[in-house]
């Protein structure tokens, strides 16, 4: 079974197989917090919560991306990028608390792209800080 880790595809598929796992795991908590049900407006088209939504995707892979690099095991790389999306959340709450003008949810949820934009692009930022912390 050792050898199996050598293999460069079988190492892949692992790491491919947790980060989607993990992925759909942290989107779901996502969604548990926010206000709107994401899937539902990126279905009807609602442009800022699929930007936002496109942020966070692109925030836990980029984290996981650095997690990887770092060549720990496979138990620890999940462990780095459960800590790196739990750093991601505290952004996100951070961001909610310095616009005490107007709720980041209920814009995003109306459709409010720069909102949106602003989310995506904080959540790819910290995903770069996040990650290279780790690494």
């Amino acid at each position: 079974m050792e050898h199996l880790w050598e293999n460069t595809y079988f190492e892949t598929l692992g790491y491919f197989s947790v980060v989607i796992v993990c992925g759909v795991v942290f989107l779901a908590i996502f969604e548990l917090l926010t206000k709107y049900r994401n899937w539902n407006e990126i279905k009807n088209g609602n442009v800022a919560v699929a930007m936002a939504t496109g942020g966070k995707i692109f925030g836990i892979a980029n984290i996981f991306r650095f997690s990887i690099r770092t060549g720990e095991p496979l138990l620890t790389t999940i462990t780095q990028g459960a800590f790196g999306f739990l750093l991601l959340l505290v952004g996100y709450f951070i961001f909610e608390f310095l616009t005490p003008s107007f709720k980041i949810d209920d814009e995003i949820e109306k459709g409010n792209i720069a909102v949106g934009l602003i989310a995506m692009i904080i959540s790819m930022g910290l995903s770069y800080v996040i990650g290279q912390s780790l690494y």
